[in-house]
């Protein structure tokens, strides 16, 4: 059929199991050849085909409520909910977004892109469905490894406590990015090889109700030979202990499974959970033998051979860079450890676990969990490496307050993908960590202007003795400067001035500095004299520079690729006002105080005025009469 005529899903009613097969080969063949030129993440969507199907057949939506965990497998609900019109410009700017979108469809009841929060989401659906006394299906649609995040579990014991009507789909394919770890994993494991349970119990429950009531000694008996069978039935009743009832495992590929689970569950008063098995990349091979998470989200590829389509680069990438460094110095210091929450292929940590599987820890996804465990080893006079995505950073806030910076543990947070990131959109933008960090007493941020003062940075870091110690690096590749053969240490608080001027100061880290460079540039051109300050070190600043600075009365600018609310600009306006200077012009350029979408990088700066131009013009802005003295020092 024709997928981009989809209006909405209620063609699935009249079609039989032979036309839902056809149908979901032409999505899958629809998903290798569309994300082929636009990457996506593929492996999670090719993984939930007839999963998807059997959901919108059996279920109507948006009267029934989906909510995909963390939103990557959602790509075959939209094309049956209407949207394949628009997957050629999926994750593109001002395009289909790659996750839920509320503001697309009707049929997107629930936002994500972090995982472990369509349980919570359900529940509280399901208890305004009660309240309200209207009767739809709620089903949230949750990952392996996504229920080894702690929201997840949280959840699960409220919902199985409360008792709601709710059908939950466990969808196991055994990895979430990377390969899961940990006990729940393990359970799952188990459950996958131990065979239908749910079928098996009826028939115990069907024999002892024909067991004649002689008393109540005798249906205790049977009550407990009962549950001695289930135990014996089935490696591990965790679902069943908490109050679900467990159907499953279900092969995730079998329509005929699929139905009649489903059709039982809808039957099912109370909580249901429904584990479904499903193989990731299934129909495309490339993605199917992944074993590392490759696959999971791409850029394009070349369908015949899968090999990726990417331009090489002359530099090393930032995460590459910072584990490579930090693995580098643990060859001579054993103290140092690495902790990651499931992301050891995004964090480029993989070369780490092979040289020192001992001192490497993926938790999974349990960033609060990571973040006190490196606290834990720090007290304990180890050096942790904790390795966490900026995005992900703000899963940890409480974690990273009360138990890092309260007990002044020395531990070193690579804060990966810093900035803004592009494709995945608003729920992954790095913007949020500068103004959810510098407030917090002990902690030191930095943030370095390419990758050879990078690796000097991870250095300083491994090398601090007196706290928490915080690195932010953007996502992708280095500019290919040359590096320095030894590595050193920076002083904390210290900043460097990259160009000399004496009419105005841009202040400036990280990916901004070689805009800030080129406006000063062309503004010297203009007759205009305009100093660039590397203001690497976020918190503590360069106060001595800074006092200086104000001395001069000199205008400034300041540039951040973070929220302007409570950033780094913000840091700037409250330090010359302690210092009386309430008259010095100061401006502040950073992402507005609004969510940041999908797009490239360079047509998000463009749209929030980030640019070259716009630089030129602030600092002229900037240039009036000078007016005030400066202070002492």
């Amino acid at each position: 059929m024709d997928l981009l005529s989809i209006q909405d899903p209620s063609f699935l009613k009249k079609m039989s199991i032979e036309q839902l097969e056809e149908l979901g080969e032409e999505i899958r063949n629809f998903l290798i050849t569309s994300l082929s030129a636009s990457g996506g993440h593929i492996g999670p969507n090719l993984g939930v085909v007839e999963l998807t199907i059997a959901l919108h057949k059996e279920f109507d939506s948006p009267k029934d409520k989906f909510l995909w965990d963390v939103g990557h497998q959602s790509y075959v609900h939209k094309l049956l909910t209407g949207r394949g019109k628009e997957f050629e410009t999926l994750r593109q700017y001002k395009g289909l977004c790659g996750f839920p979108k509320r503001s697309e469809s009707e049929h997107d009841v629930w936002e994500t892109g972090h995982s472990s929060t369509s349980l919570s989401g359900a529940m509280g659906m399901a208890a305004a469905r009660d309240i309200k006394g209207t009767k739809e299906y709620i089903i949230p649609i949750i990952g392996d490894g996504a229920l080894t995040g702690g929201m997840a579990l949280e959840a699960l014991n409220h919902i199985g406590d409360e008792k709601k009507d709710m059908i939950v789909i466990l969808n196991d394919n055994e990895m979430s990015i990377a390969p899961n770890v940990g006990a729940i994993h393990s359970m799952l494991g188990r459950l996958r090889t131990a065979g239908k349970y749910q079928w098996v119990k009826d028939e115990l429950e069907y024999l002892f109700k024909r067991i004649p009531a002689v008393g109540g000694k005798l249906a205790a008996t049977a009550e407990r030979i009962k549950d001695s069978l289930k135990y014996m039935l089935v490696s591990g009743m965790f679902f069943e202990e908490l109050g679900f009832t467990y159907l499953g495992p279900v092969d995730g590929h079998s329509y005929h499974e699929l139905f009649e689970n489903l059709q039982y569950a809808k039957k099912t008063k109370g909580p249901v959970l429904l584990h479904v098995i499903t193989k990731k990349g299934k129909g495309y091979k490339p993605a199917e033998t992944d074993t590392i998470g490759t696959w999971h989200g791409t850029g394009p590829y070349k369908i015949n051979t899968g090999d990726f389509v990417k331009p090489k680069a002359a530099a090393p990438s930032w995460s590459g860079l910072v584990s490579g460094t930090v693995q580098e110095l643990a060859r001579e210091d054993d103290r140092i450890v690495a902790i990651t929450p499931a992301m050891p292929v995004g964090s480029k940590l993989e070369g780490f676990a092979k040289e020192f599987p001992e001192r490497m820890f993926d938790v999974g996804i349990a960033e609060q969990h990571a973040a006190t465990m490196a606290a834990g080893m720090a007290l304990q006079g180890m050096k942790p490496f904790l390795a966490i995505y900026s995005t992900f950073l703000q899963r940890a806030y409480d974690q990273v307050v009360h138990d890092i910076c309260r007990q002044n543990a020395n531990v070193f947070i690579g804060i990966d993908r810093a900035g803004l990131v592009g494709a995945d959109g608003e729920t992954h933008q790095g913007v949020f960590d500068i103004a959810f960090l510098r407030h917090i007493p002990n902690l030191v941020l930095m943030m370095p202007k390419d990758e050879n003062e990078g690796r000097h940075m991870v250095n300083t870091a491994l090398a601090y003795e007196e706290g928490p110690i915080a690195m932010r690096f953007p996502r992708g590749n280095g500019l290919g400067v040359k590096m320095d053969k030894e590595l050193k240490t920076i002083p904390i608080g210290t900043w460097e001035v990259l160009r000399p001027g004496k009419d105005a100061v841009i202040l400036t880290f990280g990916t901004t500095i070689e805009m800030a460079l080129e406006a000063a540039e062309e503004l010297q051109k203009e007759g205009l004299s305009v100093r660039v300050v590397n203001a690497r070190f976020i918190k503590p600043i360069d106060k001595q520079m800074m006092k200086a600075i104000l001395n001069e009365g000199l205008p400034i600018l300041t540039i951040e690729e973070a929220v302007l609310e409570g950033g780094f600009g913000s840091t700037i306006l409250e330090f010359a006002h302690d210092l009386g200077m309430y008259h010095t012009p100061i401006d502040r350029m950073g992402i507005p105080d609004r969510f940041i979408e999908h797009g490239s990088v360079t047509a998000l700066l463009e749209e929030i005025g980030l640019t070259k131009a716009e630089v030129m013009n602030r600092i002229k802005l900037l240039m009036p009469p000078k007016t005030h003295k400066g202070i002492g020092s």
